[in-house]
């Protein structure tokens, strides 16, 4: 079911009539809306989780999907066995948004409405209905409009629906607006995408990050009312007798619950930034042995931990689902030459991503600017590829060094997309290869050019090591290129070439050839 909004004024001599574009915009809605509504349901999961041998045992998703809400049971107990097998019952939410324009601006409102729709199956919810609204922008009161609004009140009474799920970020006022018209509870997109992150956060720096982005999204947001607009009294009043010094207008329920959050978010950024020495310390121990590191960041379910998985047998949770993954993983490898160097999966990042995210994992993003290649993966079998990439390059221009980092992407999924799109990617971008994690189509490919593009030692070095340091050794094998290695008396005899740090501690132990 889709609603329009109708011009309810007749057009006079001096104003011509306009509204002969109207049909054609609510026929348009229509079949966007009705296009999403047609794949509820399958938005989260569509087609199902195909699995490789790369993937491992997957413990962590058996997991996860064992208490994966479902539609149809309630979360009341007929029977005490029930307690270890209860499922919590699908939100029933109907999707809002609002585009303007003509069919360009449409499809981009269903490509963003039908990622909405994923979302919200995501995060636990069963998608019933969906309002899209053709206006310049949206109302500053109710986002709809008052009329607007009214009809998605039917709609929602109609539906039987617990949620509206508006596809933006809604103002404190514009909520509250639309709850007390629409009687139900209305989230943002920032809200259900934070929702997400909530659920699938499982290391402790993840969660901290997490939970202080959902805290400062929530300050602003803070309601109160009743008992929480009521004041501390002071002095006799107050009941501890304190007297003169105490007395006035004390702090309300609400200014005492922001004045918690403020002190739990700076608890939370102490914790994080606690947390960064013992990252920082693994990367420059990296930086030291002079391991070159590869940072792999793409739209969510572009399918990056199944190329890492693909590429270094890691085993990381892979599910179709958007933000399946939130803890950035490192993964040792090799090029065929035996060269060591590290990938890193970073979190997904989506359209409109929240900003109290960005700055939330803005630690963990750091590690790509750290890299020395950036593989942006990319859904190739996506309805849009290139609005991916730009949102993916958004949110990483604000990362410092990005831009200094050799960027290829990586066109995945090539086993169900179209050639035509492949190949209008590949014109508009520089640097493309194309994949399939899951066929390993292209994977021989992808990993010459990673051998290609990665930092080479470049300081030659003829010298004989002595025994008692096959350390050093080890890491001539792992870091550097050798074209001679003989065992003499006096030691082992290296000539190739290695970095500079690793040269100059070569040349301090080398002993003279017997």
């Amino acid at each position: 079911m889709t609603h329009t909004p109708q011009d309810p004024q007749a057009p006079t001599a001096e104003q011509p009539d306009t509204r002969a574009a109207a049909p054609d915009a609510q026929a348009i809605a229509n079949d966007v809306v009705a296009r999403v509504l047609a794949r509820a349901g399958t938005a989260r999961a569509e087609g199902g989780t195909v699995h490789t041998e790369h993937d491992g045992e997957q413990l962590d998703l058996e997991e996860r999907t064992a208490l994966r809400r479902v539609g149809g049971l309630s979360t009341e107990l007929q029977d005490v066995t029930e307690v270890e097998y209860r499922q919590l019952r699908l939100e029933r939410v109907v999707l809002v948004g609002v585009y303007s324009g003509g069919e360009r601006e449409a499809a981009e409102a269903e490509v963003s409405l039908r990622e909405l729709a994923a979302l919200a199956e995501t995060a636990g919810s069963q998608v019933l209905d969906g309002v899209l609204q053709r206006r310049q922008k949206p109302d500053p009161s109710t986002y709809l409009g008052s009329g607007k609004a009214a009809e998605l009140a039917d709609v929602v009474a109609a539906e039987g629906a617990d949620t509206v799920v508006a596809d933006a970020e809604l103002a404190p006022s514009q909520r509250r607006a639309l709850e007390d018209i629409v009687k139900v509870k209305v989230i943002d997109r920032t809200a259900l995408i934070l929702d997400i992150f909530a659920q699938h956060a499982k290391s402790r720096e993840g969660k901290a990050q997490v939970e202080l982005a959902q805290l400062e999204y929530l300050l602003p947001r803070l309601r109160g009312w009743g008992e929480s607009m009521s004041r501390q009294a002071g002095g006799q009043v107050g009941g501890a007798g304190a007297g003169m010094g105490s007395r006035g207008p004390g702090e309300t329920k609400i200014e005492l619950d922001r004045r918690r959050i403020r002190n739990r978010m700076a608890k939370l950024r102490r914790e994080i930034a606690a947390m960064k020495p013992a990252r920082e310390t693994k990367r420059l121990e990296r930086h030291r042995n002079a391991v070159p590191s590869v940072a792999i960041a793409g739209y969510t379910n572009a399918g990056k931990s199944s190329l890492l998985n693909a590429l270094t047998d890691a085993g990381v949770l892979v599910e179709n689902a958007l933000f399946a993954t939130l803890d950035p993983t490192v993964r040792r490898a090799r090029t065929e030459d035996g060269r060591v160097y590290t990938l890193a999966d970073t979190v997904g990042f989506v359209r409109h991503l929240p900003h109290q995210l960005v700055e939330a994992f803005r630690s963990t993003l750091e590690e790509v600017g750290e890299a020395d290649l950036l593989l942006h993966v990319v859904d190739a079998a996506h309805p849009d590829p290139e609005g991916q990439i730009a949102a993916v390059r958004e949110v990483l221009s604000e990362i410092p060094g990005v831009h200094d980092v050799p960027e290829v992407v990586v066109l995945n999924k090539a086993d169900v997309a179209d050639p035509e799109v492949i190949g209008r990617i590949q014109r508009r971008e520089k640097h493309t290869v194309v994949v399939s994690a899951h066929t390993g189509e292209g994977m021989a490919e992808l990993r010459a050019l990673i051998a290609d593009a990665l930092p080479r030692p470049d300081v030659e070095i003829d010298v004989v090591v002595p025994y008692s340091r096959g350390d050093l050794v080890h890491r001539v094998h792992q870091a550097g290129e050798i074209d001679h290695e003989e065992h003499l008396a006096a030691g082992t005899l290296l000539r190739g070439r290695v970095d500079e740090g690793l040269a100059a501690e070569l040349r301090r132990v080398a002993v003279a050839a017997s």
